[in-house]
């Protein structure tokens, strides 16, 4: 959530900024800042009146102690109290109108997030291989008939050596990650309403959701949701930041309007496990983060010996809490193009506003802390990538070295 202070103190900087997402985002700004100003107005007014309201109440008493006709200051009263009554009433609603649109305002974005295409930034490895597509490599080891059967599309089951792939794959990031200083989690994929909102999915993505409603829950499509408010509604030590957590998790997404895009294979399915990085930092250290995040994802993409380009976000296509994403691309020969296989997002104080985590330095007041996500592996999709990269011209399929040590074998042997 945005800052109401910053918008009451820069309108026209928000609204600056805010334009560069969208043109209609400008009139939000200034339909919000119409609301703050009834909402204020209409409070103090009726703070004012409290006074005389008092002061009405006061003088009734007296009178009647007295003896005397209070009838108008019985009228006064009425009359003051009514008008209270509805001034109230009148901020309650600028109140709930205010908040309701600003609810629905995305992330100022950042500065040197792109203009409205995206900016490849660099691209690193071999992007001229061409081959046979993933399901063609796999065979049987991605059985996608069956899941349909029992699911429908896009559900896949995944056997054999790919399973001793994926979860080599999984070990050796978190390893890799604990090394950098991310704690592993494994948290709850069923979350509660205020954890989408208080992340910004919603009310954004609400398309892209399962929802349970016999539970009021939902499925997470991602572990950022629940690593987000693992600290929700607390005040953390400065001394303790950052903190970082490495989530592991299968994730739920509906891909609602994506009926006829990648429908071959397991690139885009309605279930799939993924690792996910989230940092919470002090407010001057996000861009900071945000480069280590980055660097982290392409010291994964190094080792798994996978080709890829790092692409800035164009700022007219970031999700609702980011300020500036960073997408990594991997090479795949089956399709002959880059395909985003990860990517990072600074929120910066976005979500943790929404989530209420504050940051304490000794001797301050709390202010809002920053917070980071960045994909460190999308299972699903990074074996896509293996297969794909990993292909001989026999159809057997080298696999990294590096995940060998976490039991993955060395080689698959051709598909069937």
């Amino acid at each position: 959530m945005l800052d109401l202070k910053l918008i009451r103190r820069e309108p026209d900087a928000v609204r600056s900024a805010l334009v560069r997402r969208g043109p209609e985002l400008g009139g939000a700004v200034d339909r919000l800042v119409a609301l703050d100003e009834a909402w204020r107005e209409a409070t103090q007014a009726a703070e004012g009146l409290r006074a005389e309201q008092k002061a009405a109440s006061d003088e009734l008493a007296a009178g009647k102690r007295e003896g005397r006709d209070v009838s108008p200051q019985l009228a006064r009263l009425k009359e003051v109290s009514a008008e209270v009554k509805a001034l109230g009433e009148r901020a309650r609603q600028a109140e709930a109108q205010l908040l309701e649109l600003l609810g629905t305002l995305p992330n100022l974005p950042d500065p040197t997030a792109a203009e409205p295409q995206d900016e490849v930034l660099r691209v690193v490895g071999d992007a001229t291989k061409t081959g046979r597509d993933h399901l063609a490599l796999a065979g049987e080891r991605i059985d996608m008939e069956r899941g349909a059967r029992l699911s429908g599309s896009r559900f896949a089951y995944l056997r054999g050596d790919l399973v001793m792939l994926e979860l080599a794959l999984v070990q050796w990031t978190l390893s890799m990650l604990r090394g950098h200083g991310f704690e592993p989690v494994i948290p709850p994929v069923l979350v509660r309403e205020q954890a989408l909102y208080g992340t910004g999915f919603l009310p954004d993505t609400e398309q892209q959701i399962y929802h349970l409603p016999a539970d009021d829950l939902y499925l997470a499509g991602t572990s950022e949701v629940a690593l987000a408010s693992l600290h929700a509604g607390e005040i953390l030590d400065a001394a303790d930041l950052p903190l970082r957590y490495a989530g592991f998790s299968p994730c739920f997404r509906r891909e609602a309007g994506s009926a006829g895009k990648d429908t071959r294979g397991i690139f885009r399915v309605h279930q799939f496990d993924k690792v996910e990085m989230f940092s919470f930092v002090a407010p001057d250290r996000g861009a900071e983060e945000h480069d280590r995040l980055l660097a982290i994802e392409e010291e994964i993409m190094s080792a798994l010996q996978i080709p890829y380009r790092v692409v800035n976000i164009a700022v007219d296509d970031l999700g609702a809490s980011a300020a500036k994403k960073y997408d990594i691309e991997a090479w795949l020969p089956g399709q002959g193009r880059y395909r985003e296989l990860t990517s990072t997002s600074n929120t910066t104080d976005f979500q943790a506003r929404r989530l209420e985590i504050r940051v304490r330095s000794q001797g301050a007041k709390p202010q809002t802390l920053h917070t980071l996500n960045g994909t460190a592996v999308a299972v699903g999709r990074t074996v896509i990538a293996l297969l794909e990269n990993g292909q001989r011209e026999d159809g057997s399929i080298a696999l990294p070295a590096v995940l060998g040590p976490y039991g993955s074998p060395s080689e698959l042997p051709p598909a069937a």
